[in-house]
């Protein structure tokens, strides 16, 4: 028998899906950001995404300090 380690996730499912959610939006062009500009990168979708997550109350860990 193998064992696995079991450890915490640290993005949510939910956070996962919503990750997921804006890149279908990001990928075909409808991906907005601040007063509706256009997305332009891949990481800005991401990070949109994960601010999304943050307020809806999910599991993502906290920005890091620039």
């Amino acid at each position: 028998m193998r064992w696995r380690i079991l450890m915490a996730r640290k993005y949510s499912r939910g956070a996962s899906r919503e990750v997921k959610n804006e890149m279908h939006r990001y990928k075909r062009g409808k991906a907005k950001s601040g007063k509706g500009g256009r997305v332009k990168s891949r990481k800005q979708a991401i990070a949109i995404a994960l601010s999304k997550a943050r307020k809806k109350g999910k599991k993502v860990p906290k920005k890091k300090a620039s």
